[in-house]
C-alpha cells in the first residue's frame, strides 16, 4: 500500500534518489536566502524595522540549504544539477508570483507594495513549507540520519510562517488589507498548481531512479493531481487566512545554528 512514509522511506533508502531529493531542497533554500538577504537590503526606507526579520528569515533558509548538504556529504554524495522543471521557486517566479530576479539584482530601494507581495507571497509558501515539514516530523522526527534535520527545519518553518502572518496582519490595519487579499488569491491559486507540477515531475524521476512499475507511478500521478483537485475546488483558501499567531515575534531573535549539520 501506498503511504507518504513508505514512500519517503524509499526515497530516503536508497542513494540515488536521495541525492536527487536533497539536491532540490538545499538548491530552492539557497534561493530563497539569496531572495531574503536581497530584499532586506532594499527595504524601503519607511520600512526598516522589518530589515532585521527579513535577514533572519534568509539566514534560515540559507542554513536549511547547508543542512541539506551536510546530509548529502554525511553519506559521501555530491549535490547533483537540478532539473528545470522541479524549480519551485524559479516557476513560481514565470506565473509573476513574488518579487523578480531582476528587480532584486538592482540596487534600487523596493516600494511599500514590494514588501506587501513579498510577505504575501511567502505566506502561501511557508503555509506548504510548514505543512510538508510537519508531516516528515510526524514520520521521520526519530530517524537516525534525518530526524534532526526534519525537526530543525520543521520549527523555522513555522516561525517563518507566524511571521508572515504577524506581519501582514499589521500592514492590513496600517491600510493595505485590499492589496494584501488580491495577492494572496492570486498568489495561493498559482502556488497550487506549481506545486502539482514539480510534485509530478520530482515522482516522474524518482520512479526513473528508483524503477517504479508503471502502475505505481501512475497511481502517484493520479494521487498528486487528486490533491490539486481538492485544493482548487476550495482546499487554497487555507493557504490565505490570517490570524493572530501563537508565536509572536518569531523572527525576533538570532537565528540558531545549523548544530551537528554544517
Amino acid at each position: 500500500m501506498l503511504s507518504a512514509r513508505s514512500l519517503f522511506q524509499e526515497i530516503v533508502g536508497h542513494d540515488d534518489s536521495f541525492q536527487l531529493f536533497c539536491s532540490i531542497a538545499a538548491s530552492g533554500e539557497s534561493q530563497g536566502g539569496w531572495e531574503n538577504a536581497r530584499i532586506a537590503a532594499l527595504v524601503p526606507d519607511g520600512m526598516r524595522d522589518l530589515a532585521p526579520k527579513i535577514t533572519r528569515h534568509g539566514a534560515d533558509e540559507d542554513k536549511h540549504g547547508r543542512i541539506f548538504r551536510a546530509l548529502l556529504r554525511n553519506r559521501g554524495l555530491a549535490p547533483v544539477p537540478v532539473p528545470p522543471e522541479t524549480d519551485y521557486t524559479m516557476l513560481l517566479e514565470r506565473r509573476g508570483i513574488g518579487l523578480a530576479h531582476d528587480k532584486l539584482r538592482r540596487e534600487e530601494a523596493l516600494s511599500e507594495r514590494d514588501i506587501v507581495v513579498y510577505l504575501a507571497h511567502s505566506r502561501v509558501t511557508e503555509q506548504r513549507a510548514s505543512e510538508q515539514m510537519v508531516l516528515l516530523v510526524n514520520h521521520f522526527g526519530d530517524h537516525p540520519e534525518i530526524g534532526k534535520a526534519v525537526r530543525q527545519i520543521s520549527g523555522d518553518e513555522d516561525n517563518h510562517l507566524a511571521y508572515c502572518h504577524e506581519e501582514l496582519l499589521r500592514l492590513a490595519r496600517a491600510g493595505h488589507g485590499r492589496t494584501i487579499q488580491r495577492v494572496l488569491r492570486e498568489s495561493a491559486l498559482a502556488e497550487i498548481a506549481v506545486h502539482r507540477d514539480v510534485s509530478l515531475a520530482v515522482m516522474a524521476h524518482m520512479g526513473r531512479l528508483l524503477r517504479w512499475p508503471a502502475p505505481k507511478a501512475a497511481a502517484l500521478a493520479a494521487g498528486i493531481r487528486g490533491v490539486y483537485a481538492y485544493e482548487r475546488l476550495g482546499g487554497w483558501h487555507r493557504m490565505v487566512g490570517l490570524r493572530p499567531p501563537e508565536r509572536r515575534d518569531a523572527l525576533g531573535g538570532t537565528p540558531a545554528a545549523a548544530r551537528g549539520h554544517a
